[in-house]
């Protein structure tokens, strides 16, 4: 506050004379002053709440100088104690792993996806599993052993199995649309081994034979047009103490007309069995063969 007095003088008299004091008032007053004084306090009531809430979630969370509670952060990654991870978005890592005293499970609501892009950011591998079905989109597929041994691998050609021995379980065997290479074909004990082909035909080839055996039970061979055996530089050998022929017609003395090209079986006494040219003897023991 400050106070200004003015001294003022008339004619005919020189004694001064006294006027009121001028006062100005310097600050704030009344209303706005009130307001201040409000807005101060709504900011430190701010500033205190903001400082109760910073210190609860600290608490909470388990804040400390390695990481957040059970969540631990390393220069080498993130590593969790104890307890379960939920991600509500994806989550991109180099490896992911589970503790050396349990196993690891990932668990979804709708399916699990895992996918491996290149340094562009496009898919180049990617598994996903749901709740019908497990799809995977690769361009080489390789399961290996715990001693990494090869087990399985696919690509675009062909699929390679690595074990030496494959067993099929299912009750209706193996179906292949396409043809199979293998060195052994075998069944398990005491149960039958079926080759069959529905509507088309049915053949096996190898370079240096095909070998045919059942050590403790028969061979059947059934079809509904021709059984053809053919050797093209070698012998039909029948190697057995009986071979029945039940449908065969027998030949009764000369075959008339043009007998070219025609072969009757013959059993010699001896037991001997060979084929001999239709019309050359009238029985098989005339024949040089006997």
């Amino acid at each position: 506050m400050v106070r200004e007095q003015y001294v003022t003088t008339t004619q005919g008299s020189s004694a001064p004379r006294s006027v009121p004091d001028h006062v100005y008032k310097i600050g704030i007053y009344g209303w706005r002053k009130r307001c201040l004084y409000l807005f101060v306090l709504l900011l430190i009531i701010i500033l205190v709440v903001n400082l109760a809430l910073t210190i609860w979630i600290l608490r909470v969370m388990w804040f400390n100088t390695e990481g957040m509670g059970l969540l631990q952060v390393h220069s080498d990654g993130v590593k969790l104690e104890e307890g379960e991870s939920e991600f509500l978005f994806p989550v991109y890592a180099e490896t992911i792993h589970s503790r050396e005293d349990s196993s690891l499970l990932v668990h979804s609501l709708e399916n699990v996806s895992l996918n491996a892009r290149n340094e562009n950011g496009d898919v180049t591998g990617r598994i996903s599993v749901g709740p019908k079905e497990a799809q995977g989109h690769t361009q080489n597929l390789l399961i290996n052993s715990h001693n990494d041994n090869m087990l399985f691998t696919a690509d675009g050609e062909q699929a390679v199995i690595g074990p030496d021995k494959l067993r099929i379980t299912g009750p209706e065997g193996a179906l292949f649309q396409h043809s199979v290479e293998t060195p052994l074909l075998r069944s398990e004990h005491f149960k039958d081994l079926r080759l069959e082909s529905p509507t088309r035909s049915l053949s096996m080839d190898a370079p240096k034979g095909v070998h045919i055996k059942a050590l403790a039970g028969n061979i059947e061979a059934a079809s509904n047009m021709d059984v053809i055996l053919q050797s093209s530089e070698g012998l039909l050998v029948l190697d057995a103490e009986t071979v029945r022929m039940p449908r065969l017609p027998l030949s009764e003395g000369r075959v008339p007309g043009n007998a070219q090209g025609l072969y009757e079986v013959c059993v010699c006494p001896s037991g001997k069995l060979f084929l001999s040219k239709a019309g050359v003897a009238s029985t098989c023991s005339e024949n040089q063969e006997c």
